[in-house]
């Protein structure tokens, strides 16, 4: 079995295990920008809980082998298409970018970050069942396994041959430009999609630390839109929160739950059992955010779901005070963490 020490010092051990990026996302959920492949130094550092400056000093002790595993950095023509696929908006004159294997090859490099040192730990676990367990022959594959290689090779070949078969296009065209970017960016985000897809199965059907097979969530996605109510009024209760009464969003006005926190504060909660594959949008907040705000005054507004949140989504609700009580969020609530906003 590979050890955590060779892992830190060899590059070949290193390259030999870049596919397994799902990985991520078993420790912590890596926020891609919105081209749903990259990731900037700044986010990089903010997954690992370390200094951008870290990250940078890693970069320039192993750039060839970063480089190689999807690390690169934009300027002139390229940076500003980029900046025009992305809808990224800045006056840098240079972006430095990590792919998801060029972020797992940071993992295998970070030393000095708890959450690498956690991804480590789940890669060479996978890594020793991979070389363990008895090769299935393809009568007994189960569907679902299957379906996760078909996503895979789909991805790899999206990722690999049509996006940069785009890219060689557009170098070479300038009639079809604008046309050309539109079609790599749709094939995009169509990877964008296989990946987040293949990550959700991960994370549904996957074994975790300090809980059953099939946990809190998988209890959640069972009750109906009631019983989901009633858990998060006994979670508020839980909490310290008063005067918590279920109401149902029909009966007033999209509310589904009123209550006090334990200082006094007016809460207002919105509650979607949404299925995990779907995610809650921009206009959703909106709606609730007139309803929180403006109808009924609250100090603390909750909109708490059992799916993502868009990233439209997530904007909106910061700036109109609403915290987002994403699927990964309740868990972590309903497995004993207290929100913030309720302290």
């Amino acid at each position: 079995m590979i050890n955590e020490t060779a892992l830190l010092e060899s590059p070949t051990l290193r390259s030999s295990v870049l596919d397994r990026t799902d990985v991520l996302d078993r420790v912590k959920t890596l926020t891609l920008l919105p081209d749903g492949m990259h990731v900037t130094t700044a986010m990089v550092a903010s997954y690992f809980n370390v200094t951008v400056e870290a990250i940078r000093a890693l970069v320039h002790d192993h750039r060839a082998e970063l480089a190689a595993s999807g690390y690169r950095v934009l300027t002139g023509t390229e940076l500003s298409d980029f900046k025009q696929l992305s809808g990224i908006q800045s006056r840098t004159r240079s972006l430095a970018l990590f792919s998801r294997r060029a972020v797992l090859n940071i993992a295998m490099l970070l030393r000095d970050s708890e959450v690498a040192r956690q991804v480590r730990v789940y890669l060479l676990d996978m890594e020793y069942l991979a070389r363990t367990q008895p090769v299935e022959s393809p009568a007994r594959a189960d569907a679902s396994s299957l379906d996760d290689r078909i996503d895979q090779r789909i991805t790899h070949i999206l990722g690999k041959t049509v996006v940069p078969m785009f890219n060689a296009l557009i170098e070479t065209s300038g009639e079809h430009r604008r046309e050309l970017i539109a079609l790599r960016a749709g094939v995009q985000r169509i990877e964008k999609r296989l990946h987040q897809h293949n990550a959700r199965l991960q994370r549904l059907e996957g074994p975790r630390e300090g809980r059953p097979l099939a946990g809190v969530m998988a209890a959640m996605d069972a009750m109906n839109g009631r019983e989901f109510e009633e858990r998060v009024a006994e979670l508020l209760r839980r909490d310290g929160c008063t005067d918590v009464v279920v109401r149902g969003g029909g009966r007033d006005r999209g509310i589904d739950i009123t209550a006090l926190t334990a200082d006094g504060r007016r809460i207002v909660v919105q509650c979607k059992r949404y299925a995990p594959h779907l995610s809650i949008t921009s206009p959703d907040i909106q709606k609730f955010a007139g309803a929180a705000k403006v109808l009924h005054e609250s100090e603390v507004a909750l909109f708490v779901a059992t799916c993502p949140f868009t990233r439209d989504a997530q904007n909106i609700a910061a700036e109109s005070g609403i915290t987002a009580v994403h699927r990964g969020l309740l868990e972590e609530w309903s497995a004993g963490a207290v929100l913030s906003v309720l302290e």
